[in-house]
């Protein structure tokens, strides 16, 4: 009687298990069902916006053709649109501002993590993730009352005269000091971009080992020599990362290049000109456009933008794996 009631005992425990055991693998397979759903709606989302953007861009491309992409005009009354120059001034402010954001924030996160005083390194770093809250319409106004009148009455000038007889630059930095323009936009752009680039930058370095560090102390490297050969190495991904993170900032910033590039739709060779780029067309016209072809072309613009921030992501991503491959080897 005792080892039927002990038989009885052992099922009654092996079903409960096996009860709960199916319990947690539905739980597994709906946790997957969910992860599953959310990165495809991911992949339907990019996809519609993509779709989309053809659709809307195809009236544009199939009148203008390959003309669309090195015309300069832009007349909404003659229904005459050429894409090169705000697709120009993208890729120069752009690139202006990361070539003085990424060694900058780089140069801030190396300090804030191996030789800012601990008293500092709290203060400066919220004061970086602040500057990284800041909208963009701020430093757009900032921009445009404060930061181009300063740069029109005291360093426009002196960039002007002193670089009047030297090849080259007698031609990047030519013209009236106008205050807004290439530059002013490239430099505003570079102050939106220094805190992303720094505050992961930071981050990453202070994911590095210790013990990394302290060997390389040990063997008698500089502190210099720790950077340049420890952190640097063990976190460039992530800095990369912050570098493209910053770069998309860059790329389809609206507001603040907005109010302090121009809006004249034609490529100077001189950085002190006025220009346009592609989010601040059609920031500017979009809900003010008559006519399909007007829309059709400002679609077709946002569309180009769209493969331009694929190709920088696709090629940050090649770039990556390149890295990767070396150091493995």
């Amino acid at each position: 009687m005792s080892s039927a009631s002990s038989s009885r005992s052992v099922m009654t425990d092996i079903g409960a298990r096996q009860r709960v055991l199916k319990g947690l693998r539905f739980g597994d397979q709906v946790f997957a069902a969910v992860c599953k759903a959310a990165a495809v709606s991911v992949l339907v989302i990019l996809g519609g916006v993509f779709v989309s953007l053809i659709g809307g861009a195809w009236p544009a491309f199939h009148k203008f053709g390959l003309a669309f992409f090195v015309t300069e005009a832009w007349n909404p009354v003659t229904d005459q649109f050429g894409a090169i120059a705000p697709i120009f001034g993208t890729l120069v402010t752009s690139a202006i501002a990361m070539l003085i954001a990424v060694p900058v924030g780089v140069g801030i996160a190396v300090f804030l993590t191996e030789l800012c005083p601990l008293v500092l390194r709290r203060p400066l770093g919220v004061a970086i993730e602040l500057l990284a809250g800041i909208p963009s319409i701020i430093y757009g106004i900032w921009g445009l009352f404060f930061f181009a009148p300063f740069l029109q009455q005291y360093v426009q000038p002196v960039l002007i005269g002193t670089f009047a007889n030297v090849p080259v630059l007698s031609t990047l930095f030519a013209g009236p000091p106008y205050g807004i323009g290439i530059l002013t936009s490239a430099l505003v752009l570079a102050i939106m971009v220094l805190p992303f680039v720094t505050a992961i930058s930071r981050d990453v370095f202070e994911s590095v080992p210790p013990v990394l560090k302290e060997a390389a102390y040990g063997l008698g490297c500089t502190r210099w020599e720790v950077v340049r050969n420890v952190v640097i190495p063990f976190t460039r991904v992530g800095v990369i990362g912050g570098c493209m993170l910053g770069l998309g900032r860059a790329l389809g910033e609206t507001m603040a290049v907005t109010f302090v590039i121009g809006n004249a739709h034609r490529i100077s060779g001189s950085l002190l000109a006025p220009g346009t780029t592609i989010s601040a067309t059609i920031a500017n016209e979009f809900t003010e456009a008559v006519g399909d072809m007007h829309t059709s072309s400002l679609l077709a613009i946002g569309l180009i933008l769209f493969l331009i921030s694929f190709i920088v992501l696709a090629f940050a991503r090649l770039m990556l794996m390149q890295l990767d491959k070396k150091a493995g080897a």
